[in-house]
C-alpha cells in the first residue's frame, strides 16, 4: 500500500534561533493549563511526505519520506495524544504489535520512547478488566494522554485507575510504595512475572472503581491536570450496557488527588450521577478569574461546570464546590416543536460535553457532542463568561454557534490573529472569530473527525478518520496548504515539541520537521 505524497507547496522559511524550538509538550494542551491547542513554535513545514510501506510489511521505507525524522510502530488502535518531556515520548496504544513477547494478549500499553530516535525505553502494560467491554472495550488500548511533571508521569488507565509512574521506568530501580508491578502487569489471580528494566515503575495507584464505586461506560479516558499538589480527574462514571441504568449514581464525576501520594482530596458536589446521559470522557482545564482558580470539566448531563480547586471539608467528606454551571444543551435540542422530549441519542436531540473546555482570555470555549458510535447530529459551540456564579445558563453566554455538528474536539485559538478553529465529528473544520463568534469559513474533510485542530506557525494542522492530514492557513480566507494520507485513521491531535511535530495514526507515530533527516532505521516493534 502506498501513501499519497503531500502537495509540493512549501512556504519559504526564515532561519530561526534554537530557542524557538526548545519547548517540551508535557501534557494534553502542551504548557497551557487552559488547554488551548496552540504552539508558538516557528519554522514548521507546510508539507511532508509520509512515505511508502515496504511490500507485505507494516514498515515504511524511510527513503521515500520527506521531512520525516522517525516513525514508530504502535498497535492497531491508538487514540491518545503523545506527550514529550525531558527526552521521552509517551504514547498510548494497544498490544496488537507486541514489543514485549511476555504479553501477547489484549492489553493496554503506554510506550516510553526515546525522543532522539523513537527507540523503546520502557512500557506500561495494563491488563484488561475481567468485566469486559461494558467497562473496558476490547482492543481500545490506553486512551488518555499522560501528564508529566518533573520525573513523574500521571495517567488514567483503561482499568479506571490513576497511576503515578517514574519517567525513567525501572532504569533507576523500583521506586515508591508500589512494589508489585510483576502482579499488576498480568492481572489479579494470575502468576506474576519478573520485573524487567523495560517495564514501567508504578509509584502509586488509585483505583476509582474500588475506592469510589465508579462504573465506567465502555472506556475510561481523562487526561489529568495538575495545580500545586492536586491532580484533577474526571472519573468516567456512566451507564451500564442497557443504556438506561446508572449503576453508581452517587459516585463522583470529578475528583482531586494528592499528586505525591494518590490520596483522595475531594470530590465534586454537583450531583451529576443520576443525570448522566451515557458516559463521561472529558478532560479538565484550569483558569484564573478575578484572582481565583477554577477547574472546568464537561458533565455527562450536558452541563459545563466550574469548580473550586481547593476542597472544603464537610462532615466526613471533602468537596470541590461548584462555582458555576452552564447547561450547554439548548431547549430546542431537548424538546421538539410540540414540546415532546427528544430522546437521547437522537440526531436532533441533546448531547453531553465530551470535549475539553478551553480557557482563553477570561473566556471558556466548549462544544457539545456524543459518543462517535452514535453518529452525527446537531451540535453547539459556546463562548462563556466565567466570572459569574451559580446557574449561569441564562446570564453568561457571550456567543454561540449552531452551525457546528456534534463534536468531541477541543478548540484551538491563534493568539496572533484571534481566530478560533474547531473540528466536528461530521468532518468539517470551522474558522471563527474567537471574540465575536463570526464565521469566516468551513472546510469539508469528507470524513469523520475525532481529534482536534492544532494551530502553530500560522498554520492549522488536522487529521481525519480516513487518514488524511491537512494543513490550512491560519487566516480569514480558507487556504489549503497541503494534504496527504498517512495510511491509517487519525483519531488523535498533532502536537509540537522541540521543533518537531508528532502525528499519531491508529498504527504509527510520525515525527517530522522542516529539513528533518531520518534516523538510521525505522523503529520496529
Amino acid at each position: 500500500m502506498n501513501l499519497f505524497p503531500c502537495s509540493s507547496f512549501v512556504i519559504g522559511l526564515a532561519v530561526l534561533s534554537c530557542s524557538a524550538f526548545a519547548a517540551d509538550w508535557p501534557q494534553w494542551g502542551g504548557n497551557d493549563p487552559g488547554r488551548n491547542m496552540y504552539s508558538p513554535v516557528k519554522g514548521l513545514p507546510s508539507s511532508f511526505t509520509p512515505g511508502k510501506f515496504k511490500p507485505n510489511s507494516e514498515e515504511i521505507d524511510m527513503a521515500t519520506t520527506k521531512n520525516v525524522k522517525w516513525i514508530a510502530k504502535l498497535g492497531s488502535q491508538s487514540y491518545g495524544n503523545p506527550v514529550v518531556s525531558q527526552g521521552v515520548v509517551l504514547v498510548g496504544t494497544n498490544n496488537a504489535s507486541p514489543r514485549d513477547l511476555r504479553f501477547k494478549d489484549d492489553k493496554s500499553i503506554l510506550y516510553a520512547l526515546r525522543e532522539a530516535d523513537g527507540s523503546l525505553l520502557w512500557q506500561l502494560t495494563v491488563p484488561k478488566l475481567a468485566s469486559g467491554k461494558v467497562n473496558d472495550w476490547e482492543y481500545l488500548g490506553l486512551l488518555a494522554s499522560p501528564c508529566v511533571e518533573g520525573d513523574r508521569v500521571y495517567i488514567v488507565t483503561s482499568r479506571c485507575e490513576v497511576l503515578c509512574l517514574d519517567l525513567h521506568g525501572q532504569a533507576n530501580g523500583n521506586q515508591g510504595p508500589f512494589q508489585d508491578e510483576g502482579q499488576y502487569m498480568v492481572g489479579p489471580g494470575k502468576p506474576k512475572v519478573d520485573v524487567l528494566l523495560t517495564d514501567a515503575d508504578i509509584l502509586w495507584k488509585y483505583d476509582m472503581m474500588d475506592e469510589l464505586g465508579v462504573f465506567p461506560h465502555n472506556a475510561s479516558n481523562c487526561s489529568v491536570i495538575i495545580q500545586g499538589d492536586s491532580i484533577f480527574v474526571c472519573t468516567s462514571n456512566g451507564q451500564d450496557w442497557t443504556h438506561v441504568n446508572i449503576p453508581s449514581p452517587q459516585s463522583p464525576s470529578f475528583i482531586s488527588l494528592d499528586k505525591k501520594t494518590g490520596e483522595l482530596l475531594g470530590e465534586d458536589n454537583a450531583g451529576i450521577g443520576p443525570k448522566i446521559l451515557h458516559g463521561q470522557w472529558t478532560s479538565p482545564s484550569l483558569g484564573t478569574v478575578n484572582g481565583k482558580s477554577q477547574v472546568y470539566f464537561g458533565g455527562g448531563d450536558g452541563v459545563l461546570y466550574a469548580l473550586n480547586t481547593k476542597a472544603v471539608k464537610e462532615g466526613d467528606s471533602s468537596f470541590l464546590k461548584t462555582l458555576w454551571s452552564f447547561d450547554c444543551v439548548p431547549e430546542e435540542y431537548k424538546k421538539d416543536k410540540n414540546g415532546k422530549p427528544i430522546k437521547y441519542p437522537a440526531a436532533e436531540g441533546p448531547s453531553e460535553v465530551n470535549a475539553t473546555p478551553v480557557f482563553y482570555k477570561n473566556r471558556v470555549y466548549v462544544a457539545v457532542g456524543q459518543d462517535p458510535e452514535h453518529g452525527e447530529g446537531v451540535g453547539r459551540l459556546l463562548c462563556i463568561d466565567p466570572s459569574k456564579e451559580g446557574d449561569v445558563t441564562s446570564s453568561a453566554l457571550i456567543w454561540d454557534y449552531k452551525g457546528i455538528k456534534r463534536s468531541i474536539s477541543t478548540v484551538s485559538i491563534d493568539p496572533e490573529n484571534g481566530l478560533l478553529f474547531i473540528a466536528d465529528f461530521s468532518g468539517f473544520v470551522h474558522c471563527l472569530d474567537a471574540e465575536t463568534g463570526k464565521l469566516f469559513w468551513v472546510h469539508d474533510m469528507q470524513a469523520h473527525m475525532w481529534g482536534s485542530t492544532l494551530v502553530a506557525d500560522g498554520k492549522v494542522y488536522v487529521g481525519d478518520e480516513d487518514g488524511d492530514f491537512v494543513v490550512l492557513a491560519s487566516s480569514k480566507e480558507k487556504k489549503v496548504l497541503s494534504e496527504c494520507n498517512l495510511g491509517a485513521p487519525i483519531y488523535s491531535t498533532p502536537i509540537v515539541a522541540n521543533g518537531a511535530m508528532y502525528i499519531g495514526t491508529q498504527t504509527h507515530l510520525f515525527v517530522y520537521g522542516e529539513g528533518a533527516a531520518p534516523v538510521p532505521a525505522q523503529v520496529k516493534p
